[in-house]
């Protein structure tokens, strides 16, 4: 059972029910239904923009992610700076270190191969910024994998550079006896006449005439393999191997200064001038073997030789006279 409310009337000074109206009751009902519609309406709009609601951690999150891509880019531009660095060394390497030394040059598909067949980056996929992460990646192997392969390069130009170092030292480069000491530069290679048969025959090396005991020198850096006189017609001789295929030969001579398995310089004295062996007077007979084939001494002489001496020696080398030989 409902309250019953009066209220006082001032005009009959009485008290009167309080009548309640129908359409009043509607109005609040419906005017409560509109203000719940509305919160709710409210309510919705909340929460479809909660997501552009940062706290202060994502805030700091999305502070840190900018800062991880600007650091990503600062990456690609040092890698892209390191590879025109690269490809000028590249570039130096097969024009010139590679030429000098006599090495081929590296194929520009080896020096830029990639990475094909499996998926190496497959754990990379899915996230917001795979894209950037996964070419910076493969860049950066990229990159490193021609690092590599020019690293390995210099290695070997390094060993090539060795290499001609040793050969360098080791041709025979000097006239094996002083230009002070030569009486004269008696025949040269090529046809001369035998001094015993008189005929004409081929002269395999070169002829020095110097007084007996005058000093011969090693023209080259190597390894004494013969000192002895049991070839025939050379008499007291000594051979040194050069390495790189040179071996160079001194014949004729009074004394040995060196041993068979002895190891010499360019310009060490191995020996003095004699006239042992098949020889008409006191000479040096000197041979150079490329490859074991004789040829032509004349052709390295640059060690210890001005040009007007060279010109003078090769003047009278290509006289055709006699051979003390």
């Amino acid at each position: 059972m409902s309250k019953v409310k009066y209220y006082y009337d001032s005009e009959t000074l009485s008290y009167r029910k309080i009548e309640h109206k129908k359409g009043r009751k509607l109005g609040i009902f419906l005017l409560s239904l509109v203000g719940t519609l509305l919160s709710g309406f409210l309510l919705l709009l909340l929460y479809l923009n909660l997501p552009n609601v940062e706290t202060p951690k994502e805030r700091a999150l999305k502070r840190e992610l900018a800062q991880m891509e600007l650091q990503f880019e600062l990456l690609n531009k040092k890698m892209d700076q390191a590879e025109m660095v690269l490809e000028e060394v590249a570039e130096r390497d097969n024009n010139l270190y590679r030429v000098y030394f006599e090495a081929n040059p590296i194929p520009e598909e080896q020096r830029k191969a990639g990475f094909g067949g499996v998926n190496r980056y497959k754990d990379l996929e899915g996230f917001d910024n795979s894209k950037l992460v996964i070419n910076t990646s493969k860049k950066l192997d990229i990159l490193t994998k021609q690092i590599v392969v020019q690293s390995k390069s210099l290695d070997e130009i390094a060993q090539l550079a060795a290499e001609k170092e040793k050969l360098l030292e080791a041709i025979p480069a000097i006239q094996p006896v002083n230009n002070e000491d030569l009486t004269r530069m008696a025949s040269g290679y090529g046809y001369r006449t035998d001094p015993f048969t008189k005929a004409r025959k081929f002269h395999w090396g070169m002829d020095f005439t110097s007084p007996r005991g005058t000093p011969v020198y090693a023209s080259g850096n190597g390894t004494v393999t013969r000192a002895d006189n049991t070839a025939t017609g050379y008499g007291n001789h000594i051979r040194i191997d050069h390495g790189f295929g040179y071996e160079s030969l001194y014949a004729h001579l009074y004394k040995y200064n060196v041993r068979a398995g002895q190891k010499v310089k360019r310009g060490d004295l191995i020996g003095f001038v004699g006239s042992t062996g098949r020889s008409e007077a006191p000479h040096l007979h000197y041979e150079i073997f490329k490859d074991g084939e004789r040829i032509n001494p004349i052709n390295f002489y640059y060690g210890n030789l001005t040009a007007e001496e060279f010109a003078e020696m090769l003047e009278k080398a290509q006289q055709e006279n006699q051979s003390l030989d």
